[in-house]
C-alpha cells in the first residue's frame, strides 16, 4: 500500500474517529474512493481499528454492494427481472459482453473502464427493458442502442485522455 493510500484510509478512519461501530460506514466510504474494497486496505483497517480480519471480510461479503474485486469506472446494470427479461434483455446482455469483450465469467474490462452487472429488478418494470448506467436509466433497450452508448462512452473517455495530454 502506497503512503498516498495510507494517508486516505487514515483520512477516513480519523473522520470516523477509528470508532469499530463505524465499521460500515467507514468500508463504504473506501468503496467510494476506490470502487471496490482492495485486501490491503481491509487489512489495514482491521489492525487500526482492533478487530479481526475475519470480522471486516463477514461484513465485507454480507452487504451485496460491497465488492471485494475491482470495478470499472462506468458500472452498467442489465435488468434480468421478469419484465425485462420476457422483453428480451438477453440479447442486450449479449451484444454487451461482445462489445466489451466480457462474460458471465469476466464482468470488467481490463481498462477498469466497464464493469457489467445482471440484476433481478431495477425497480422500471413500465419502461422494460431497462439497464442503467452509473446509476442513469436507459429505458426500452436494445442491443444496438447498448453497444451505441458504450461507443459514446468509450469516446467521450478517449476525449478527456486527449486533453489531459
Amino acid at each position: 500500500m502506497t503512503a498516498d493510500i495510507k494517508d486516505k484510509v487514515d483520512e477516513i478512519l480519523i473522520s470516523h474517529n477509528y470508532e469499530k461501530k463505524e465499521l460500515i460506514n467507514i468500508i463504504q466510504e473506501i468503496q467510494k474512493e476506490y470502487r471496490y474494497l482492495p485486501q490491503d486496505i481491509l487489512i489495514y483497517i482491521a489492525e487500526k481499528l482492533d478487530i479481526s480480519e475475519s470480522k471486516i471480510y463477514g461484513v465485507a461479503t454480507f452487504y451485496e454492494n460491497f465488492s471485494l474485486e475491482a470495478k470499472g469506472k462506468n458500472i452498467i446494470k442489465i435488468c434480468d427481472g421478469t419484465a425485462c427479461h420476457v422483453r428480451k434483455s438477453v440479447p442486450i446482455l449479449n451484444a454487451i459482453y461482445k462489445e466489451l469483450g466480457l462474460s458471465d465469467k469476466k464482468h470488467t474490462t481490463d481498462d477498469l473502464l466497464f464493469t457489467v452487472e445482471t440484476v433481478s429488478c431495477l425497480g422500471a418494470c413500465g419502461l422494460a427493458p431497462v439497464i442503467t448506467i452509473n446509476d442513469h436509466v436507459h429505458p426500452k433497450m436494445t442491443p444496438e442502442l447498448a453497444v451505441e452508448l458504450i461507443k459514446n462512452i468509450k469516446k467521450e473517455e478517449n476525449v478527456n485522455v486527449d486533453k489531459n495530454i
